[in-house]
């Protein structure tokens, strides 16, 4: 439900900030922890994001709001979030497919390097490394609710690091968090994709084909077979089974506590079973 704001209307907020429609075709967004230095990055990436088929967010200029945090007014991107747009589920596997490949053929800026992850620094060597020192840092945090709960985690650790250090792909622009309340639809038309900065940066697609196949439906009682036709569809497209069966895993570990550091979440839950099934 929205409320309003003086003169602007609340019209969402996720886990980075809230978003008010300003009532002139833009919207301000106060960020909860990031200062205008953090957020100058992800505008310097959505401004050379090429020519895609879907709206992409525009930050028009950035301001110190309350404790020096920053407060950012932006285009507003309008449409129907996948989940409520009432599609025919082959139309909405259709959404997820277009956007993934849409990207594949995105070549990244060098903005797209500078970008963080976690809020920390991302970009080593290559992809693979910089993607194995992640998957280190964050094993580390929640290793000791993921060795409890994932029978062989260190061996399995050590598999997904050696794996991941070996890899040498193309690069394409990846947003990392495809899900369908990032996908503002027009009908059956992807009006635009929100929601960028959580793991954008310049690696695989076959990253992004497989954490979409996953977060179609992550919780649902028909997830699992969702998951499996997507990822069908995403090789049949030349996306490599095992590749993104090593990334599954790479995101399981990397996300598995953060957004609860005590492992007391569904989202630790769904990043166990992918490390187990």
């Amino acid at each position: 439900m929205s409320s309003r704001v003086g003169p602007v209307e609340l019209i969402g907020q996720g886990m980075e900030g809230a978003v008010y429609d300003l009532g002139d075709g833009t919207v301000r967004k106060v960020w909860f922890d990031r200062r205008p230095e953090d957020v100058r990055p992800l505008k310097a990436f959505l401004d050379e994001l090429p020519a895609l088929p879907f709206r992409t967010p525009r930050i028009r200029e950035i301001t110190v709001g309350e404790n020096g945090l920053a407060v950012s007014v932006e285009d507003k991107l309008t449409g129907v979030p996948l989940h409520e747009a009432g599609l025919p589920e082959e139309q909405a596997l259709d959404a997820f497919v277009l956007v993934v490949e849409a990207l594949r053929a995105a070549e990244p800026g060098s903005a797209s390097k500078a970008l963080r992850v976690l809020s920390k620094p991302f970009w080593q060597n290559t992809w693979g490394e910089s993607l194995a020192a992640l998957v280190d840092r964050r094993a580390a945090v929640s290793r000791v609710h993921l060795e409890r709960d994932v029978p062989g985690f260190a061996g399995l650790l050590e598999k997904v690091l050696d794996g991941l250090t070996q890899l040498r792909p193309e690069l394409s622009v990846v947003h990392g968090d495809i899900c369908p309340p990032n996908l503002l639809m027009d009908g059956p038309q992807v009006a635009a994709v929100l929601d960028w900065g959580f793991l954008s940066t310049a690696g695989d697609t076959t990253f992004e084909a497989s954490l979409a196949a996953g977060f179609f439906d992550m919780y649902g009682p028909d997830a699992r077979r969702l998951d499996d036709q997507l990822s069908d569809r995403f090789e049949q497209l030349g996306h490599d089974r095992e590749r993104m069966r090593l990334y599954r895993q790479a995101y399981a570990i990397i996300t598995a506590t953060v957004y609860d550091e005590n492992a007391g979440d569904g989202h630790y839950i769904w990043c166990v079973n992918q490390l187990t099934r």
